[in-house]
């Protein structure tokens, strides 16, 4: 590896060593500015960081990640496998100590924390490949091989995914509340990010099965521009996740209205008041809207297909989910 290369490669790992420790910082920082007004800065800071469980957390995370900054900087991780192992541990370390900071970790210890960790390190299995292959990869030689290890990996990885992030939706939601959830603002982004699990499959089907048979027609196919589309939208999700963690949990959803109040989303459509439960009668506009949003999935394979360019299958993924959440909203 020359000194240029290992330049950038040591740049992209620190910046994301230490993004983790300044973006899990976020939250700790919302605290700190909700209580300094009544006890100062000091004792506001000395008391979060110290006394509040997600503080504790924090500073651990903090300290792991520095430590991890530390280890890369004199490291050539392709020269020794011991170091990238040792690196592995570190990053393994990040993520039990992020699953143990979450909040189904605080209504269930063990259970809450380990089924976070796990659906994080999942998480970071399929979608870390997949974004370094995409975005730093030199060219496309290798990509056949390189699917058929990823690809039976990235089911496995989705599959585990939505086990536990369907576990991790009851610690949050009462069951049958799902759809009585959309009157809040986290039920409404929780549904948001749910629809757009749907043209990130198609995408991920695309970019597996139809990129290995397309490469049998016509080798010189170059398919990292639909891998990075992918990650686009992997990454579209993770902004949509953030903003759950900036929101109330829905526990109880009587309880939950008359302290946050309804959804402006949810609002907008049906007005103040709702009777519970919440109930799906969808009608003709609903039914059209839902063949829209089939129609726009069915032009991300037309543009794979006729070579279009890749703007208009991310055009069509994006208003595959307005269709689908106007067609849920109108259906209540």
């Amino acid at each position: 590896m020359s000194t240029k290369s290992f330049k950038k490669g040591f740049c992209r790992q620190s910046a994301a060593t230490l993004g983790v420790a300044f973006l899990s910082f976020v939250p700790v920082l919302k605290i700190i500015l909700y209580l300094y007004k009544d006890l100062g800065w000091g004792s506001t800071i000395q008391s979060v960081l110290f006394q509040f469980e997600v503080g504790k957390s924090w500073v651990r995370i903090g300290i792991v990640s520095v430590l991890l900054f530390i280890f890369l900087i004199p490291v050539k991780l392709d020269r020794k496998p011991i170091f990238a192992l040792q690196g592995l541990l570190f990053t393994l370390i990040l993520i039990g100590l992020t699953g143990w900071a979450s909040h189904a970790s605080s209504l269930s210890k063990w259970e809450g924390s380990l089924t976070h960790s796990t659906h994080l390190l999942a998480v970071c299995i399929w979608v870390g490949i997949l974004a370094v292959v995409s975005w730093f990869a030199k060219n496309s030689t290798n990509w056949e091989k390189f699917l058929k290890w990823f690809t039976p990996l990235a089911i496995i990885c989705f599959v585990i995914v939505a086990f536990t992030g369907f576990h991790l939706m009851s610690f949050m939601i009462r069951e049958g509340d799902y759809v009585n959830s959309w009157s809040l603002s986290f039920g409404q982004t929780l549904l948001i990010k749910h629809l757009a699990i749907v043209p990130l499959l198609v995408f991920a089907f695309i970019n597996s099965i139809l990129t290995r048979n397309r490469f049998k027609k016509d080798p010189g196919f170059n398919p990292l521009p639909w891998a990075r589309l992918e990650s686009v939208f992997i990454l579209l999700i993770f902004a949509i996740t953030g903003t759950l963690g900036q929101q109330a949990p829905p526990h109880n959803i009587e309880t939950t209205i008359k302290e946050e109040g309804i959804s402006p989303l949810f609002q907008y459509f049906h007005g103040g008041e709702m009777d519970f439960p919440i109930q799906l009668t969808p009608s003709l506009p609903s039914y059209a809207l839902f063949f829209c949003a089939i129609i726009c999935l069915l032009f991300i394979f037309f543009s794979y297909i006729k070579k279009a360019p890749k703007f208009l299958a991310f055009t069509m993924g994006i208003l595959s989910i307005i269709a689908s959440y106007l067609a849920l909203m109108s259906s209540i």
